[in-house]
């Protein structure tokens, strides 16, 4: 069993959790903390696109095992999934999370205990998913429970929709960075996202993520520690424009990176408005997909059953 000591534990003992605290509630007077750039002021629970005031609203938090390997484990990673988003995709799996008002608010001190119960039920992890909304809130919880004894590496699960001002606040906090990188065409992320800048903000995102955290650490118990996971759905007809990703994912970011190509993808939300996106992806999509990502020369894939594709 090996012991890793997650990064913000030094930026909690140096103080300086305290001042990305600050700064991170600070900017919630004028939010412009995801690219949307709402210019709220979240303190008095004035609210942008992602619905969010001052206080984070948490749907529901649980060991979760449907994750990758190296995060779900034997026990499950800790999963706290927020609602609501900023970047709103009309295909999102979690449509009712994102887009309609669901869960319910939740103190800093609730977000804590959170933390600390899925802890102690032995997950190998704390993973935030859809968090890039509710950075300020998240750190401001993360000092609460680091005190009562939180010790698991954090992961921050996003769709790369997020800014490098909000990144920043969490340089040596976050331990893994798992963004899904989604299409790379701006016309396909405004048809879906209303969100025409999503492939250069994604690219730049996660540049950011993996200068500050490098290429996917998995120890010698099969658990991932420190690093950069990208996902990427597999869209209908070749949407995502897979193989550009590969090739940007392996030129621009790393050849070692680790990737979870996932074939996932069936009509939800308002996507059946589209008929582009209004059928699920076959098999042998999938398979293509693969292909681009192996041509591209990613060689670290996470496995996948594909059983349930025709």
């Amino acid at each position: 069993m090996t012991c890793y000591e997650p990064a913000y534990i030094k930026t909690y003992n140096s103080g300086l959790l305290n001042q990305k605290i600050k700064q991170a509630n600070e900017a919630l007077h004028n939010c412009k903390l995801c690219p949307r750039e709402c210019g709220v002021d979240r303190h008095i629970s004035k609210k942008g696109v992602c619905k969010t005031g001052f206080m984070a609203r948490v749907v529901t938090y649980l060991p979760h095992f449907g994750e990758e390997v190296s995060l779900r484990g034997s026990k499950g990673s800790g999963t706290i999934f927020f609602a609501f988003c900023s970047l709103l995709c009309n295909f999102c799996r979690n449509y009712h999370i994102t887009h309609k008002t669901a869960g319910k608010e939740v103190s800093d001190n609730e977000l804590a205990e959170m933390m600390i119960s899925l802890q102690n039920k032995g997950c190998h992890n704390i993973n935030f998913v859809t968090p890039s909304h509710v950075v300020p809130q998240i750190l401001s919880a993360l000092k609460i429970a680091i005190a009562k004894g939180l010790k698991i590496p954090l992961v921050y699960d996003t769709s790369a929709y997020d800014s490098i001002k909000a990144l920043k606040l969490l340089e040596d906090v976050v331990d893994i960075y798992m963004p899904d990188f989604k299409f790379w065409d701006p016309e396909t992320a405004k048809l879906t996202c209303n969100a025409k800048d999503y492939p250069e903000v994604a690219r730049n995102s996660i540049i950011e993520m993996h200068r500050q955290v490098g290429d996917l650490v998995i120890n010698e118990d099969g658990l991932a520690e420190r690093g950069l996971l990208i996902r990427h759905l597999v869209l209908p007809r070749g949407l995502a424009d897979t193989s550009r990703i590969m090739k940007f994912i392996v030129n621009k970011i790393s050849p070692k990176s680790y990737v979870d190509i996932m074939p996932q993808y069936k009509p939800c939300g308002k996507s059946f408005k589209i008929p582009a996106f209004a059928v699920p992806i076959q098999k042998k999509e999938f398979e293509a997909a693969i292909k681009d990502a192996e041509e591209a020369g990613i060689t670290r894939l996470e496995e996948q059953k594909t059983d349930f594709l025709l």
